[in-house]
């Protein structure tokens, strides 16, 4: 009988030490992180959200404003994402604008291998001409 009472006090006693644990590794895996002080838009931009890029559009969000030396427009022809670059485009997006590295939007697509990124703003820039 006392060896299953010291058992059983043991055995709460290390639930009880794994459970604090756990809570305290819950708390730290919800601090937020600004990835280097990227805006939400950006970040947005990058993931292909259109639901979240249009929000934050509408709510004030400049769609050349740059981070890391690139444009919001960099970042979609980068990364591929086509209706987000579409969007960025329609909202008054600069696609000559050149990065602090003296790249524009398609030289990015074109380096990525973002082949629909890229024909999009080649014909965009071919149209304004």
């Amino acid at each position: 009988m006392k060896k299953t009472i010291i058992l059983s006090v043991v055995a709460l006693a290390c639930s009880v030490l794994s459970v604090n644990a756990n809570a305290k590794n819950f708390e730290t895996s919800y601090e937020i992180s600004t990835y280097g002080n990227a805006s939400p838009f950006h970040m947005s931009v990058v993931k292909g959200d259109l639901e979240m890029v249009k929000k934050l559009i509408d709510l004030g969000s400049d769609v050349n404003e740059k981070w890391n030396g690139l444009t919001p427009a960099m970042y979609a022809a980068k990364f591929n994402r086509t209706e987000v670059l579409q969007l960025l485009i329609e909202k008054g997006a600069n696609l000559k604008e050149k990065s602090d590295k003296g790249l524009t939007a398609k030289k990015y697509a074109e380096i990525s291998g973002a082949v629909e990124a890229e024909k999009l703003i080649t014909e965009t820039l071919s149209e304004k001409r």
